[in-house]
């Protein structure tokens, strides 16, 4: 493979449920990030879409939504709905593959939060309250994003604080 056309997709879900977004604390022998806030998400898997009927012809759509709602049911037990884009980041991986992450924001669908493995904690919070934890660089940003979004406002690029 190609380490100059490979990339990893990944996508993230910052949930809105009674006016709190939902944080989650990654376990300490995570490789990337250990120990640190951050939102629910994960990589695209081919079984993403190989495993699905194609929509047209020979595409599928609403992956990256399927895999969202995927990764928020398997780190944390609930359901989404509503998904929307709010930005995406790009960095490189310490093996060298770039990897691109697209940032939604989805309403809470149902469920009772249980979380994997992966993850040690939990919080619903606002975007107040989410400045007392150590959130992975740029989280709080789109909070902030998102935030004033849902308050009516433009939403404008990420931009750091």
């Amino acid at each position: 493979m190609d380490k100059n056309k490979a990339h990893y997709v990944a996508a993230t879900a910052i949930i809105i449920k009674d006016g709190k977004y939902l944080i989650t604390r990654r376990s300490d022998k995570e490789t990337m990030m250990p120990g640190l806030w951050t939102v629910p998400g994960g990589k695209l898997e081919m079984t993403d879409y190989t495993a699905r009927k194609k929509d047209a012809g020979e595409l599928w759509y609403n992956v990256i939504e399927g895999l969202l709602k995927r990764e928020v049911k398997e780190e944390t037990g609930l359901d989404i709905h509503n998904i929307s884009y709010l930005t995406s980041m790009a960095f490189i991986r310490p093996d060298g593959t770039p990897t691109v992450v697209i940032s939604l924001f989805a309403d809470h669908g149902g469920g009772s939060v249980k979380l994997s493995s992966e993850l040690t904690d939990h919080a619903w919070v606002t975007l107040e309250e989410a400045e007392n934890y150590p959130l992975i660089e740029g989280i709080y940003e789109e909070l902030e994003m998102l935030d004033n979004l849902l308050k009516g406002k433009e939403l404008v690029h990420w931009r750091k604080r």
